[in-house]
C-alpha cells in the first residue's frame, strides 16, 4: 500500500486518494473534504529540484485566465533563469495541468497561481481555507499536512502529504455540506534550514482578486 494511501486510511474521515487527474473529482462527493492524487516524483526530477539554489527557486503571485497559463509559468522560469532542461519542462506542464483540471472542478474566470518558497514557518496553525476550493502541490520539501478534528481544537494527529502529491481541498465557502471537519496547515520547519517549494491555485471572479 502507498504513502500517501496510508495517510488517508490513518486519517480516516474526510480524505480520498486517487489515482488520476480525472479522479480528483471525488472532492463533490459529500463526505469528501480533500482529495489527494497519488503519486511520486521521478526521482531525477527531485534530485534537479532539490539542488536549485533557493534564490534562483521561481515564485511569484500571478492572476491568469486558465489560458494563459502555461506561457505565464514558462515566462517565470526564464525571469528566475532556471535552466530549461526536461525536469523544468516538466514542471511547467505538470502547474499547467493541474490548473486546467482545477478550473474543471472549480470553474472561475481567472485562477490564482502561487508559487511560494518557504524556509520558515507559514500558516502553522491548522485551519480551512477561506475560499470555495484549493489546490496545493509541494514540489520540495515536506508537504501539507492534514488533521481531523470534530471540533475547534488541535488535531490528535497529523498527517503528511508526500512531497510532489496534489491535494485538492475544500474551503469555508464550498457549497452545501458543511466541512467534513479536515483541516490542513503548513508543516513547522523554523530552523531546520529546509526549504519548501509550493503550488497554491485559488479560482478568482476578478483580476481585482475577488474570490469565487
Amino acid at each position: 500500500m502507498s504513502i500517501v494511501r496510508n495517510v488517508v486510511q490513518d486519517a480516516a474521515i474526510g480524505a480520498t486518494v486517487t489515482e488520476t487527474l480525472e479522479g480528483l473529482s471525488s472532492i463533490g462527493e459529500p463526505a469528501c473534504a480533500a482529495a489527494i492524487l497519488q503519486r511520486s516524483p521521478e526521482p531525477a526530477f527531485q534530485r534537479w529540484i532539490d539542488a536549485v539554489h533557493p534564490a534562483d527557486l521561481p515564485k511569484a503571485r500571478l492572476i491568469l485566465a486558465p489560458g494563459d497559463i502555461g506561457p505565464a509559468i514558462a515566462d517565470l522560469f526564464d525571469a528566475y533563469d532556471v535552466a530549461y532542461c526536461p525536469h523544468s519542462a516538466w514542471l511547467i506542464e505538470d502547474i499547467r495541468s493541474l490548473a486546467v483540471r482545477f478550473n474543471e472542478l472549480v470553474p472561475a474566470p481567472f485562477l490564482r497561481l502561487r508559487l511560494d518558497v518557504i524556509n520558515t514557518d507559514a500558516c502553522r496553525r491548522f485551519h480551512i481555507d477561506p475560499v470555495v476550493a484549493r489546490l496545493i502541490c509541494t514540489y520540495r520539501g515536506t508537504g501539507t499536512q492534514l488533521g481531523f478534528s470534530a471540533d475547534e481544537n488541535a488535531p490528535s494527529e497529523i498527517f503528511t502529504v508526500p512531497t510532489g502529491a496534489p491535494v485538492l481541498l475544500r474551503g469555508k465557502l464550498w457549497p452545501g455540506t458543511p466541512p467534513a471537519g479536515l483541516s490542513h496547515r503548513s508543516p513547522p520547519i523554523a530552523g531546520t534550514g529546509e526549504v519548501r517549494l509550493v503550488l497554491v491555485i485559488d479560482p478568482i471572479c476578478d483580476p481585482d482578486e475577488e474570490l469565487c
